[in-house]
């Protein structure tokens, strides 16, 4: 087979629009007798004359029409790959793999996909749900290329695999049946629930959070009932099986449910970012770390929610 070279071919198509030595030369930028030289080893590659003799210039014989019909399509081919070598450079095209806890997923992760729909389309989001600790070990395992994830689950600051990006504080509130002795007082206290049912996980970083946010507080908390979804949860604040703690980013509106937030004690919880150690300079990365922040900061900018609004208009 041919080892074809693409410098001399397009020396010869330059030939072909020029229509002599010299002025393929000084359009290239090259000497008449270097030309000459790269197109006789071309000759010489391909096995079959490309130049005759017309007076003092030279024709394209059939053969180097044939070869440069040919040629055109490789040319195209990499003309497009040019284009999206550049635009990969920007950051304007690419794929990132994203492992994310549950509830950063509706609150992060999709409203940053859809930003980057609208200004980066070529920049390609997969999504794979994973536990906090889990994203972590995704990463670190080559399996996704962005990790989200909770401080208290992250691996320590100084690790060498990674780099952290904080994202957003994510405040606590309060998730209590409408109509609750408690729903109207202000301000309200989590030690002021200290005789409460609660509803959380029997095990894993809710039940960590938790339990961790009311013994500060002065108390441990009286365990109603055991459940790790949100949905579930909130039923069941709902229909007054007891009170629970809900991060801010996680609550969705329910009819039965009042959110009330702490005051200055409230507990938070901090959600971040990371990376493998150098990924943070991939145009792509860094295209879906920036619509994130963006996504934090819609969140940050919330100040209350229907939860809420339920209590000003009960």
């Amino acid at each position: 087979m041919v080892e074809w070279d693409i410098r001399k071919l397009q020396i010869l198509r330059t030939l072909r629009e020029r229509g002599t030595v010299t002025a393929t030369a000084e359009a290239l930028r090259m000497t008449p007798s270097a030309v000459s030289q790269q197109l006789t080893n071309l000759a010489k590659q391909v096995g079959v004359p490309l130049l005759e003799a017309r007076g003092r210039r030279v024709r394209l014989t059939d053969a180097a029409r044939l070869v440069l019909r040919h040629a055109e399509a490789v040319f195209e081919q990499l003309e497009r790959a040019d284009a999206e070598l550049a635009a990969y450079t920007r950051g304007e095209v690419g794929e990132v793999r994203v492992g994310a806890f549950s509830t950063a997923v509706p609150a992060l992760v999709v409203p940053a996909v859809r930003a980057l729909r609208a200004a980066h389309p070529g920049v390609v989001v997969r999504v794979r749900e994973a536990e906090a600790a889990e994203a972590y070990e995704l990463l670190a395992a080559g399996e996704v290329d962005l990790a989200l994830s909770l401080a208290a689950q992250a691996p320590a600051e100084g690790d060498p695999r990674f780099t952290r990006v904080p994202l957003l504080t994510d405040p606590l509130d309060i998730a209590l049946p409408k109509g609750h002795d408690l729903a109207t007082t202000t301000p309200l206290r989590l030690a002021d629930l200290a005789a409460e049912d609660w509803i959380f996980g029997g095990s894993g970083p809710w039940s960590d959070i938790t339990r961790g946010a009311c013994e500060t507080a002065g108390f441990s908390p009286r365990q109603g009932h055991s459940a790790a979804g949100w949905t579930a949860i909130l039923a069941m604040v709902e229909a007054g099986m007891g009170v629970a703690l809900v991060p801010r980013m996680a609550a969705v509106p329910r009819g039965g449910v009042v959110m009330r937030e702490l005051g200055e004690e409230r507990p938070v919880r901090h959600v971040m970012a990371a990376v493998r150690r150098g990924g943070e300079d991939s145009p792509a990365v860094g295209r879906v770390l920036g619509a994130l922040r963006g996504a934090a900061g819609g969140q940050s900018g919330k100040v209350a929610y229907a939860g809420a609004q339920a209590l000003r208009t009960s």
